[in-house]
């Protein structure tokens, strides 16, 4: 019996040869946005390993876009060089390397996870972070973010405009926005974060405007013939949040408006989300989506064994698993899985004998 986590789908001008995507995933090892060799070993191992797409890690459009002084951005071109060099890498090992654009808006100037993930000073190297209401994210903040006004809601438009300009002359073949997990644009999305009166606060079609005018920016300086993905948080996990019927009507005025595929996570707008976590339980957010609106869904979450991941491709719950934790715990996951299903596919001429038994 054929895999069908290891069918070819056609997306736009790229054909992924298989349905596995390494999962956008911070290190927290750059310096002043810059990607180094961490970055290149890291992904670059992925790419022999075997997935079909490797997208990077949350790339910040601005310095205060980053969660962490470690973030990877894009907010100059000197950081292309680096990108393009692992971009390139990738692509020789016939994988399509990816980008996710992000702004982390108030859970911005944190510390790294190892670190303890606390917000940063201004004099511990931190900076002043912007939302769409002046809203703490955790309690006893000694700063509440900055409410963005008009000026600064049309920098942050401008800041992704060139970022995905950049990102094409990186030479990535996708790109996805992110506006989920508590992020700028998801806070503008939720209605737990974003108390506005304005054009970008109260009803549901006014807080997704941010997001669809970054969209249509984006797609200025990004090529038509090149996938574009969205990152959504399906639900917030907490009463009176952002909810999957609004990631239902979300998802289908994105396909209109070009986006070629829906990356389905869930929760991080607020701190008192209850998330009932357990294997697949992200996924019914992305088979909903595709039933009703037609575009392409990936899926996330608690997925770590190769017949799990097979049975959401063969039962048309998603067209696309996306790999985090697992893909750590094995830089070869996608060879592992087509071992596993018996799979036929072209690995690596360096580890070809690996296919045989001993």
């Amino acid at each position: 019996m054929t895999s069908q986590l290891f069918s070819l789908l056609q997306i736009k001008s790229l054909i992924l040869k298989n349905r596995i995507v390494v999962s956008p995933m911070c290190q927290y090892s750059a310096t002043d946005g810059f990607a180094n060799n961490w970055h290149l070993v890291h992904l670059g191992a992925r790419a022999i390993g075997g997935a079909a797409l490797i997208i990077q890690e949350a790339t910040a459009v601005s310095p205060e876009g980053r969660i962490s002084p470690g973030d990877l951005g894009i907010w100059s071109d000197e950081h292309i060089e680096k990108f393009k060099e692992i971009a390139e890498f990738i692509l020789q090992e016939n994988t399509f390397p990816g980008i996710q654009l992000a702004h982390a808006g108030r859970k911005a100037s944190r510390s790294a996870p190892w670190q303890g993930g606390r917000k940063l000073s201004v004099e511990e190297g931190g900076w002043h972070t912007v939302a769409p209401s002046s809203i703490t994210f955790m309690e006893n903040e000694p700063e509440p973010p900055q409410e963005l006004d008009k000026a600064g809601i049309q920098k942050v438009i401008a800041d992704f405009k060139v970022a995905a300009r950049r990102a094409h002359e990186a030479c990535y073949k996708v790109l996805e926005i992110h506006a989920a997990h508590g992020y700028l644009i998801h806070q503008f999305l939720s209605p737990l974060c974003n108390e506005r009166t304005d054009e970008y606060g109260g009803s549901f079609e006014n807080r997704i405007r941010l997001l669809l005018k970054i969209l249509e920016a984006v797609k200025e300086e990004w090529p038509s013939d090149l996938p574009l993905f969205v990152r959504i948080s399906g639900t917030d996990w907490a009463e009176g949040g952002w909810n999957i019927d609004e990631s239902v009507k979300l998802a289908a005025i994105l396909k209109e408006k070009g986006v070629d595929v829906i990356d389905c996570s869930s929760g991080g707008a607020v701190r008192w989300q209850e998330i009932p976590a357990k294997p697949n339980y992200q996924v019914p957010f992305a088979e909903r989506i595709k039933k009703e609106t037609g575009i392409h869904t990936g899926t996330v979450g608690l997925i770590t064994e190769a017949q799990q991941a097979e049975a959401v491709i063969a039962n048309g719950q998603a067209d696309l698993v996306f790999f985090a934790r697992e893909s750590l715990r094995d830089p070869n996951l996608a060879l592992t899985f087509a071992h596993e299903l018996n799979a036929d596919i072209i690995w690596p001429k360096q580890y070809d004998r690996a296919k045989l038994e001993d």
